[in-house]
């Protein structure tokens, strides 16, 4: 079975110029972890996710290398949060996309991917070798319906 078998080739994805807000609201609509975000060229850039949802409402003390240890003393609420997000929700989203994820390609063999799955918990996007062109993604919910689906021989 190939990698372009079971992919999704219609991934919803973020282009590098869209905001902030919309990200969010497509990951929460949806409940993504992750998006692929492509350039103006449909090439492949990185993944904007959750994580730097987390990151953009969390104080900034929270963050620091080599910053504070324990939290427990910062009492916000969730208005607090939410005015963090409002004061970027219009910049775009190449403030913090995750540039370093690892991509495939359609003949990387299948256990390989499924290694990549398994130690990244991520979905992997799925680039063509010759260009940075964006293909699709492939998810543990690709993979595993495919497993389910087949048949033993």
């Amino acid at each position: 079975m190939k990698l372009e078998d079971i992919m999704d080739h219609n991934p919803t994805l973020l282009k590098s110029t869209d905001t902030i807000s919309l990200a969010a609201k497509f990951i929460m609509e949806h409940r993504y972890r992750n998006l692929p975000v492509v350039d103006e060229a449909g090439c492949y850039i990185g993944v904007f996710g959750v994580n730097c949802l987390l990151r953009l409402v969390l104080p900034k003390a929270a963050l620091m290398d080599q910053g504070l240890e324990n939290v427990s003393f910062i009492h916000e609420s969730v208005s607090d949060l939410h005015a963090r997000l409002r004061e970027v929700e219009n910049e775009p989203i190449t403030l913090c996309v995750n540039t370093e994820v690892k991509t495939v390609t359609p003949d990387t063999p299948l256990i390989e991917t499924l290694m990549l799955l398994y130690h990244s918990k991520k979905s992997i996007p799925v680039i063509e070798a010759e260009t940075c062109k964006l293909l699709g993604m492939i998810s543990y919910w690709d993979v595993g319906k495919s497993i389910l689906a087949s048949e033993v021989e």
